[in-house]
C-alpha cells in the first residue's frame, strides 16, 4: 500500500500552465539584428522542423512529464508493507561492561590458551545479546569514566556492534562501577517497563567514581531497578618461569583487585544476584541464568515497515532531462551543420 505524506502538492500540476496563460509575456526594446539571408534561415529552419515530425510537441511533453515526475517526489510516497508482530517482554535491561585497563589481563583459558578478558565478554555478550528478542536493551561502558554507548533500544544488532567494537582503555583505565550505576538509574528509571534490569560487570573494585556505588544501589533499589552484578577473572594464574619454562614459575591471583563483597551488597541490596565468572564456560552459565532469573512475558506488538519511494520518481526526472539535453546539442549540431551548408555567402 502506497501512502503520500503531502499529497497537496499534486495540486501544484497546472501550475506551469496557469503562468504561461496569466503572466503577461516580457517586451525588450533590443534593436533588430539585420540580415541579409535571413529568408534562407527561415527556409532552412521549417526545413528542418519538418524532418523531426512535431519538433516542438516532444520536447514539451518531456518537461511536462519532469514536472510531474518532480510533484510526486516532492509528494513523498512511502511504501507500507503488511502488518509484522514482534515479541514484547516488556523488560529493559541495560548492561554496564567494565573496559577498563585490567579488562586486557590474559587470564581466561579456552582450550589450552588463555584470552583476555574483554575477549571473553565480547565474544559471550554478543551471544546474550543475540537472544534478547523482545527485550528493550541498553549499553553503557565505564572506566575512570561512564559513557552510554547505546540507548535503551529493540535494535540489538546495533548494541552486539557497539560491544563488538568496545576498546579497552577508550573510557580511562580506572573502575567507576558507581557512576556507571548511576547513568543506569537515570536511564530506566523513566521507562514504563515492569521489568528494569542492570547487568554490571566488573573485575576490579570502584577507584574513580562521583558516587559511591552502594549509594547508586539505594537508589536502584528504591525506584525497583534489579541489579545483577559479574565478577569477572581467574583466581590463580600460573606465570612461567626462566626463559618460559616451569623452573621458577609462580601462582598469583589476577583477581586480588575484584571487590566481591561490595558487588554483592549491590545485589542484596536490589534484589539482584552476585555471579563470579572465572572463565569463559562460567560466564555462558550465568547468562543462561539470568533468563531463569527475569523470565520473558508472552506479549507481542506489531508494525509496519516503511520504505520512502521518493528516490525513483527523481531519478526519472533525472534520466528524462539527460534525454532531453542530448536531444537539444543533437538538433543544435546538426542545424549549424546544414546552416554552413547553405551558407548563401559561399554561392556568392
Amino acid at each position: 500500500m502506497i501512502e503520500w505524506t503531502w499529497p497537496w502538492l499534486l495540486l501544484l500540476a497546472p501550475l506551469p500552465w496557469l503562468v504561461g496563460k496569466l503572466v503577461p509575456t516580457a517586451t525588450t526594446q533590443q534593436p533588430a539584428l539585420r540580415a541579409p539571408f535571413y529568408q534562407e534561415w527561415r527556409q532552412l529552419s521549417e526545413a528542418q522542423g519538418s524532418t523531426t515530425g512535431s519538433g516542438g510537441l516532444i520536447p514539451l511533453m518531456l518537461l511536462w512529464l519532469v514536472w510531474l515526475l518532480l510533484l510526486i517526489a516532492a509528494a513523498r510516497p512511502l511504501w507500507i508493507g503488511e502488518a509484522i508482530e514482534l515479541p514484547n517482554s516488556g523488560r529493559d535491561l541495560m548492561m554496564a561492561v567494565d573496559i577498563s585497563g585490567s579488562m586486557q589481563i590474559e587470564d581466561m583459558q579456552v582450550g589450552q590458551s588463555f584470552v583476555p578478558r574483554m575477549e571473553a565478554v565480547r565474544q559471550l555478550g554478543a551471544n546474550f545479546i543475540s537472544q534478547r528478542a523482545g527485550d528493550r536493551l541498553g549499553l553503557i561502558l565505564f572506566g575512570t569514566n561512564a559513557y552510554v554507548q547505546s540507548p535503551l533500544t529493540f535494535d540489538t544488532a546495533t548494541v552486539k556492534r557497539f560491544l563488538v567494537e568496545a576498546q579497552i582503555g577508550f573510557a580511562g583505565k580506572e573502575t567507576a562501577i558507581g557512576d556507571a550505576i548511576g547513568l543506569a538509574v537515570k536511564r530506566l528509571k523513566d521507562q514504563p517497563a515492569e521489568s528494569r534490569v542492570l547487568i554490571l560487570l566488573t573485575d576490579g573494585q570502584d577507584t574513580a567514581s562521583s558516587v559511591k556505588p552502594l549509594d547508586a544501589a539505594k537508589l536502584a533499589a528504591s525506584l525497583g531497578i534489579r541489579i545483577y552484578t559479574i565478577g569477572i577473572g581467574a583466581d590463580a594464574l600460573t606465570l612461567p618461569g626462566l626463559f618460559g619454562s616451569s623452573f621458577g614459575s609462580r601462582q598469583v591471583n589476577p583477581s586480588a583487585e575484584l571487590d566481591e563483597a561490595g558487588l554483592q551488597e549491590i545485589a542484596r541490596l536490589t534484589g539482584g544476584q552476585y555471579f563470579r565468572a572465572r572463565n569463559p564456560q562460567e560466564l555462558a552459565t550465568i547468562y543462561q541464568l539470568l533468563d531463569q532469573l527475569e523470565p520473558a512475558e508472552q506479549a507481542t506488538a506489531t508494525y509496519r515497515p516503511r520504505q520512502a519511494l521518493g528516490y525513483l520518481p527523481l531519478l526519472a526526472a533525472l534520466l528524462l532531462s539527460f534525454l532531453l539535453a542530448l536531444r537539444h546539442c543533437w538538433h543544435s549540431i546538426s542545424w549549424r551543420g546544414a546552416a554552413a551548408l547553405h551558407d548563401p555567402r559561399k554561392d556568392s
